[in-house]
């Protein structure tokens, strides 16, 4: 049996600039320390704000929520030709990046910055989509997201 399921509230966002990941966490001499690249601080102070606007002077979500997430990276020059087929993909440039910056570790990046702002706590993620696609066109790199906040009918 199926509990219905409302969507009560659910917000958009969108920021602009390179992803950055949130490192892995290491235990060095008992403690636990983030690995964490220099822009990741920034990268998540601009994801809160966003949030923050989008909330509109809303409290933190209290119910249980889905999250999506989409995340833009710049395209490598390798992927393009060269002299007048310099605007043009090779056809061997892949559709979608499946390398560095890990998908996971994008998306922890975001869920971290929003804590607090969208939802109390990321345990209330009950449905997560996330995706990494090149940049291109109108797409600038960086990322956008939705949270629903879910509500009992």
């Amino acid at each position: 049996m199926s509990i219905p399921v409302i969507q009560a509230q659910a917000i958009q966002f969108t920021v602009y600039g390179l992803p950055v990941p949130q490192g892995s966490k290491k235990v060095i001499r008992g403690n636990v320390v983030e690995m964490a690249d220099a822009r990741l601080r920034s990268w998540r102070q601009d994801i809160a704000v966003a949030s923050r606007e989008a909330m509109e002077g809303a409290s933190p979500y209290i119910e249980p929520v889905d999250v999506r997430l989409m995340f833009w990276l710049p395209r490598p020059q390798a992927h393009f030709g060269t002299g007048r087929n310099a605007e043009k993909l090779k056809p061997s440039a892949p559709i979608a990046p499946s390398v560095h910056p890990d998908l996971d570790k994008l998306v922890r990046a975001v869920l971290d910055a929003l804590t607090g702002i969208v939802f109390r706590d990321d345990k209330q993620v009950v449905s997560l989509t996330a995706s990494k696609l090149y940049a291109q066109d109108s797409f600038h790199p960086g990322m956008m997201g939705s949270v629903m906040e879910l509500a009992p009918a």
